[in-house]
């Protein structure tokens, strides 16, 4: 009997999921996230704002669509500790530096402190807990496999929402959700966020699905006219001296919404 229960055991062990959060919601998948650095730079004060292409902002593991909820407040497990992933990531700093850098300036953000925000949000419930170069490696791969930087290209005039969309998916043979922020010319391109189902095998498998939603931030619909600006975008206003100088197009947008 004893061997019976254990057998049993093991087997549920193996086929339940590895993310064990207590949550309602049945469907887990992985959305990863990349933002547009010309338009993140636009609305704020960035360390690399000379950046032009795709860099990773996370991966998400999502209960239906609704974010897996942070380590310490739902997600019952023993995952590394953030103080650890200084060494941890060591074997792949350049490619993270390269590909997931922190674009925003302020007092102590880093690219590590911005690493550590997502291991602690996401990483840490994630099929991850207690190997976080191996998340990130993850996220690597699949940004290096899905880039949508390879078709989607910058320009100054904008595109229709349906556009992108198509773009995309013509190359992807999925649909992404585009995710925008508002400026007073209109909206701006802030992420492309694409979705991945994952099997339940350990470690599991990724594959590309459709995201469940199309439109997220300011953008609602295919008929929206989107900017995807090669550069930050800037205006010249007149300082107190009369020189003409260069300032980033502002709006109500909230800083805070970036680093989820």
């Amino acid at each position: 009997m004893q061997r019976h229960i254990l057998l049993v055991a093991v087997v549920l062990a193996s086929l339940s999921l590895l993310v064990s959060c207590t949550s309602p919601y049945p469907k887990f998948f992985y959305k990863l996230s990349l933002q547009l650095p010309p338009s993140v730079c636009s609305i704020s004060e960035c360390t690399k704002p000379d950046l032009s292409t795709f860099t990773i902002h996370g991966l998400w593991p999502q209960f239906d669509d609704k974010p897996v909820p942070p380590y310490g407040q739902k997600c019952n497990k023993t995952p590394t500790k953030t103080e650890e992933l200084p060494d941890k990531l060591l074997p792949i700093k350049d490619q993270l530096e390269q590909h997931w850098p922190n674009l925003l300036k302020g007092k102590g953000k880093t690219d590590m402190t911005f690493w550590q925000h997502e291991w602690e949000y996401h990483g840490m419930c994630s099929d991850y807990p207690r190997a976080p170069k191996t998340y990130f490696e993850a996220a690597l791969d699949l940004f290096d496999d899905n880039n949508p930087g390879k078709v989607l290209k910058p320009r100054d005039k904008s595109y229709k929402g349906k556009d992108i969309r198509e773009t995309i998916h013509g190359e992807l043979k999925k649909n992404p959700e585009i995710s925008c922020l508002s400026t007073k010319d209109g909206n701006l391109l802030k992420e492309i966020r694409l979705c991945f189902e994952r099997d339940n095998e350990n470690p599991p498998s990724f594959h590309l699905k459709d995201c469940p939603k199309k439109y997220s931030g300011t953008c609602t619909s295919d008929e929206d006219n989107i900017k995807v600006p090669p550069r930050p975008v800037k205006m010249i206003v007149q300082s107190d001296d009369g020189q003409h100088i260069l300032q980033s197009k502002l709006s109500e947008f909230n800083l805070g919404e970036f680093y989820i």
